[in-house]
């Protein structure tokens, strides 16, 4: 399976295992001109969650994939989104980690 597939699938598995647990997808692959994509927007309790999704090969832990500035590009594609739609509301930027079977929901990620 090619990286980019491999990528879509976890993404997949990552928006159902949120639907599951009661959130509500706003989009997918939002794209920010010059500023970034936010893998999932979803919403709950009228919180907006902007969400990384990594996942990793066998030997390494994507949790790493997580950096400071990855992270900034999800904040500012965040703010732009907000902007664009006219959202005041609150936010959180958040991370899917996907480790084989296993899907961990990392809330309000900082570094």
């Amino acid at each position: 399976m090619s990286t980019t597939s491999k990528g879509g699938y976890n993404e997949s598995r990552a928006t159902s295992y949120l639907e599951d647990i009661g959130f509500l997808i706003i989009e997918r692959n939002y794209y920010a001109r010059k500023l970034g994509e936010i893998d999932i927007i979803a919403s709950k309790e009228s919180v907006l969650h902007f969400i990384e999704v990594k996942s990793a090969f066998a030997d390494f832990d994507p949790i790493y994939n997580v950096t400071k500035g990855k992270l900034r590009k999800v904040i500012n594609s965040a703010y732009y989104f907000m902007k664009e739609r006219k959202l005041n509301m609150a936010f959180s930027i958040d991370a899917m980690i996907i480790r084989g079977e296993d899907i961990e929901f990392i809330e309000n990620v900082t570094l």
